[in-house]
């Protein structure tokens, strides 16, 4: 098992740039495929990118692909999700998950453990 909690969030104009850290504690991180997904008021939850064991695989929703970057480093327990150009239409809460399953997950079913979120504001 283990614990996720996200960091990073907070208010940021359109066109700006947010990091977002998810750190792990429990069972060894390196086992578990990373992802990130968000959801937005009174929509559904959605996937925004994904990370495999080792960091050497990444797949990226289209909303998202060149501007956002996942990466991690199981040294330190932890996943990262770089936002630049940031626009409105991200706002959201951001959540990290973590995967039983190998390979790059974009379904939230194939994910076993949640963190509590973090929030993301884009003014515009």
């Amino acid at each position: 098992q283990v614990q996720l909690v996200e960091s990073g969030g907070g208010l940021v104009q359109a066109g700006g740039s947010l990091r977002l850290t998810c750190t792990g504690s429990g069972r060894s991180f390196s086992s578990y495929a990373m992802g990130w997904f968000r959801q937005a008021p009174g929509k559904e939850r959605e996937f925004v990118a994904a990370i495999t064991l080792i960091g050497g695989g990444t797949y990226y929703a289209d909303s998202v692909k060149g501007r956002f970057t996942i990466s991690r480093d199981n040294a330190k327990n932890t996943v990262y999700l770089q936002m630049n150009s940031l626009k409105p239409e991200d706002t959201a809460v951001y959540y990290c998950a973590a995967s039983n399953w190998a390979g790059l997950l974009t379904t939230s079913g194939r994910y076993n453990y949640w963190g509590q979120g973090t929030q993301v504001t884009v003014s515009s």
